[in-house]
């Protein structure tokens, strides 16, 4: 087999095999195919697509190119979540403990956050001491022990996938529907979940900007996850502004805190009620959507999904005191607000400059090996659709440096327009994508 005629066939339009596609992630993992001709092979992959068939091989030789997690010791059904991400998601601070304290047992690896949009990783490290580099026993351990355990990626985890990625970064092939699936669902199968519930984020601060696509990334990851045998729902939900009131590590944390005691953003409170109840009903502990719902607010009402976190955050090392004490988490010592220059409607407010403004604050990365400032970010007072009276708090920004808190100012200053007449939002929840 030579990889020259697997370029030549993909670019002449014809399907590639599963031996055919084996060779070519193995062997460019293994670094026997150089990144010249797996380049021409992305590219020929983004001009002519790939079926069905080819997706799902793709897929899985890139999941079973390293180490595949083994949970069959960890009693129950698992289930993981995963967001395409998007600015101020912090859904699974929240989520993981209601569901877990559901008896859903959550095995869930993150990552960090690069850019403006923030990783689960950064955020839990909140927690004075929180640690995600445990080791596969203890990790297994405290799902099977706790319900619910978060750990970082491992280098060993779907490596062709990080090496392809990158490849297709530098090369404009990263904009393929079947690659972009294929990347985020290889990790999702190395994870060894039974049940995965995909957030599927669409606006203007999500990665898929229109609808259209965003239904169609869903359904090529459900496609994907049911015919390699794992129960698979997508949920498709706005991005067209910051989800719930917080963009920041620490104050992201506080937010997800406030909403285990049932004080959270009504959309995010939403989101998280919607994402719950799918995986309590794939989890096999509730019959449907509407009971899923009743069984997450019951544990909100009586404390277990806030103790769950403390539980969770306790066994990895972290201070389980900051839980029910978020006045202890990192504070900014600046705290600035921004305010209405006239009477009217928020008509907008631009998704991305937000996230942008928390990066300029020291909230994000922009580079692998940036350091992160906890503390900062933004508190939004203000979203679409609400009415403001002219010198009306829009947003408080927390920051520790003059200049930088100047510069993200005068940024989300003009990230909101105000008008003369009501918009109306959009909803959270935008659909459902259960079959294909």
């Amino acid at each position: 087999m030579r990889m020259y005629d697997l370029i030549m066939k993909k670019r002449n339009g014809k399907a590639l095999s599963k031996e055919e596609i084996d060779y070519m992630v193995s062997g460019y993992t293994k670094g026997e195919i150089p990144d010249y001709q797996m380049s021409a092979m992305m590219m020929a992959i983004y001009f002519v697509g790939m079926n069905e068939e080819e997706t799902l091989f793709l897929t899985m030789a890139m999941a079973e190119s390293g180490d595949m997690l083994d949970l069959s010791s960890i009693s129950g059904i698992k289930v993981d979540k995963h967001s395409t991400g998007g600015v101020g998601d912090k859904t699974s601070l929240a989520l993981a403990p209601m569901v877990a304290a559901c008896g859903v047992k959550i095995a869930k690896m993150s990552g960090r956050g690069l850019g403006h949009t923030g990783g689960t990783i950064d955020k839990l490290e909140s927690f004075k001491g929180f640690s995600t580099e445990i080791s596969i026993q203890q990790f297994l351990k405290n799902v099977d022990e706790i319900g619910i355990a978060i750990m970082g990626q491992t280098k060993e985890l779907a490596p062709a996938d990080k090496k392809l990625y990158a490849l297709r970064d530098v090369t404009a092939t990263v904009d393929n529907m079947s690659l972009i699936a294929s990347s985020i669902m290889s990790k999702k199968l190395a994870a060894g979940a039974d049940a995965i519930v995909l957030d599927v984020k669409t606006g203007s601060g999500a990665f898929m900007k229109r609808q259209e696509d965003a239904y169609a990334l869903a359904k090529e990851m459900v496609r994907i996850g049911q015919n390699a045998g794992r129960n698979t729902v997508a949920v498709i939900s706005d991005m067209d502004q910051p989800l719930g009131n917080a963009v920041g590590n620490a104050l992201e944390v506080k937010e997800a805190i406030d909403t285990l005691q049932g004080k959270g953003a009504e959309d995010f409170t939403r989101l998280c009620y919607t994402l719950g109840s799918y995986m309590l009903v794939m989890g096999g502990k509730a019959e449907n959507e509407e009971q899923g719902r009743k069984m997450l607010k019951k544990v909100i009402a009586d404390g277990s999904a806030l103790n769950k976190l403390a539980q969770f955050v306790k066994a990895q090392g972290g201070e389980e005191s900051m839980v029910y004490h978020p006045e202890l988490l990192p504070k900014a010592s600046l705290i600035e607000p921004i305010y209405a220059p006239r009477d009217g409607w928020v008509d907008k407010l631009v998704c991305d400059e937000v996230g942008i403004c928390s990066l300029i604050l020291g909230g994000g990365r922009e580079t692998k090996e940036s350091v992160i400032d906890l503390s900062v970010g933004i508190e939004l007072k203000k979203k679409i659709g609400n009415y403001v009276k002219k010198g009306e708090v829009l947003a408080y920004l927390h920051a520790n440096d003059r200049a930088k808190l100047a510069a993200a100012k005068e940024r989300l200053f003009h990230a909101y327009q105000i008008g003369g007449e009501e918009r109306k939002t959009n909803s959270i929840i935008i659909d459902v994508v259960k079959q294909v």
